[in-house]
């Protein structure tokens, strides 16, 4: 009951042509696995610098901000003192003014 009006391939190539045909694309399938694998450790390395990198540059921007921020709480400092300064300049000169003008009235 086979259709023997279909042609069939397995019997029309002698085997030491299958078998190099076979052999051909195992050596085929390696190399292919052996570019995707070089490909990966391309990227793998690829990746790795660029994480590299990004470290390096955040790690200057943070030192950088750190500065800014360091130099921000000085001059807040320096800016409290002379608030509290001038504040106490302000009392002493409105005391010695208030201080005559109380004396003058009590005479």
């Amino acid at each position: 009951m086979v259709d023997s009006g279909k042609n069939r391939k397995i019997m029309t190539k002698p085997l030491p042509q299958i078998l190099d045909e076979i052999e051909d694309s195992i050596r085929l399938a390696d190399e292919a696995a052996k570019n995707a694998r070089d490909a990966a450790l391309e990227a793998r390395q690829a990746g790795e610098r660029a994480f590299d990198e990004a470290t390096k540059i955040a790690d200057k921007r943070i030192a950088e901000v750190e500065q800014i921020a360091r130099d921000a709480r000085q001059l807040s400092e320096q800016l409290r003192v002379a608030v509290m300064d001038g504040i106490k300049a302000i009392d002493k000169r409105l005391l010695r003014e208030a201080t005559p003008a109380e004396d003058t009235s009590r005479k």
